[in-house]
């Protein structure tokens, strides 16, 4: 079965390419004469075989070239020799980084860890598979981990932190991390692979919501895993195997379709975020303004100088209150309220809508993703949502 990585032979083989090439170059057919320029979908749930099956395809379950063209573009842009793993949701993908902690050890993750992470890890806690601890991201290396016991504790992260939006000094954590034997694993799905690539950092596991930035059209559920180490890959695949969370082929192939434009699409939306959120950070009606572009943001100098950008998505807490807050976002026009974000559409909401947001985010806290569109378009709709009674 060919693989689509580097083209499929040797067309792009020895060229030094950047990011935003390879997002467009990576996972073709090869070039030859009548070749698609698109990798096929292939909707096939079996393949023939005879014989000894080891290392051929057999059983979509375990292995479909539906997959390879997103999975070996993923792992190359995070940084890893290895293909990504691609999985039903980032939940999937969640599910099977935190597979990974020791059997009765010890799990460590940011306080404001996107929810359904903590959800299942405390699922996850109560059925004896590990304990979990939570910390406060501050500078310096988490006194959680400095407290971490050898072989025995996985670390997870996420940076920028949903929806607090703060920032960890990646390089200074994962190498502490290391020192410690801690397995350690990062939620990118905020910054993208081309804002940080936390495996070239230290990291273990990479983790992604593909659903968010990288399929980028808010059209399909899936998510992703990324690893540096083939024996820590060859365990998240058997996850995915024996459980299941496999991703569907049209899935995979409208995800690959939207990573195209990933780097166009997030200099467009990081550079409206960070324009949204100069101004929002003058208005009276809002509080808190987060977001690490910000000069007073207190993770504006770890981000300046461990990031390539700032990232798509604002917090601010209305002045007026939790109702104030809700009545926002229930008057945007051009802003869609809604849960999700990542899309080419901007999206906003107030995050304690949720029962299972974490107590410690202020009830009137507004979540903005910056998608594509004029940014005079979406400021005049969220202005005048802000001073809606």
């Amino acid at each position: 079965m060919p693989s689509f990585v580097d083209n499929s032979g040797d067309t792009l083989r020895g060229m030094t390419l950047r990011p935003d090439t390879r997002l467009v170059s990576l996972g073709r057919p090869a070039h030859e004469d009548e070749a698609p320029v698109n990798p096929p979908l292939v909707l096939s749930s079996t393949f023939v075989g005879s014989g000894d099956a080891a290392g051929r395809l057999t059983y979509a379950r375990a292995s479909t070239p539906s997959w390879d063209p997103f999975e070996e573009a993923l792992g190359d842009l995070e940084g890893s020799e290895l293909p990504a793993l691609l999985f039903a949701s980032g939940l999937g993908a969640i599910a099977a980084a935190l597979s990974l902690a020791p059997l009765g050890g010890r799990v460590i993750m940011p306080r404001h860890t996107y929810p359904g992470t903590i959800a299942l890890a405390q699922d996850m806690e109560s059925r004896g598979q590990f304990s979990l601890e939570f910390f406060d991201v501050a500078p310096g290396v988490p006194e959680a981990l400095a407290q971490a016991e050898p072989e025995r504790t996985l670390l997870w992260l996420e940076s920028p932190t949903n929806p607090m939006l703060e920032i960890s000094d990646l390089p200074l954590v994962l190498a502490a991390a290391r020192e410690r034997g801690v397995v350690t694993v990062v939620d990118n799905t905020f910054a993208t692979p081309l804002v940080q690539q936390p495996l070239t950092m230290g990291a273990d596991v990479v983790v992604h919501s593909v659903t968010k930035y990288l399929a980028g059209h808010s059209d399909v559920v899936l998510g992703a895993a990324v690893a540096g180490d083939a024996a820590l890959r060859d365990r998240l695949h058997a996850y995915r195997t024996l459980h299941g969370a496999i991703a569907g082929p049209f899935e995979s192939w409208l995800a690959l379709r939207g990573l195209r434009t990933l780097s166009v699409r997030i200099e467009r939306s990081q550079s409206n975020a960070a324009e949204i959120a100069a101004r929002l950070a003058r208005h009276p009606r809002a509080e808190s303004v987060r977001h690490p572009s910000l000069p007073g943001d207190p993770g504006h100098e770890i981000a300046a100088r461990t990031m390539n950008g700032f990232g798509s998505v604002i917090s601010f807490c209305h002045a007026g209150g939790a109702e104030a807050a809700e009545a926002c976002t229930a008057a945007t026009r051009l802003w869609t309220p809604a849960t999700s974000l990542g899309g080419v559409e901007s999206t906003l909401e107030r995050r304690q809508r949720h029962p299972g947001e974490v107590a410690s985010v202020p009830g009137s806290l507004i979540r903005l993703s910056a998608g594509i569109e004029n940014v005079e378009d979406l400021w005049a709709d969220l202005d005048q949502a802000l001073v809606t009674e």
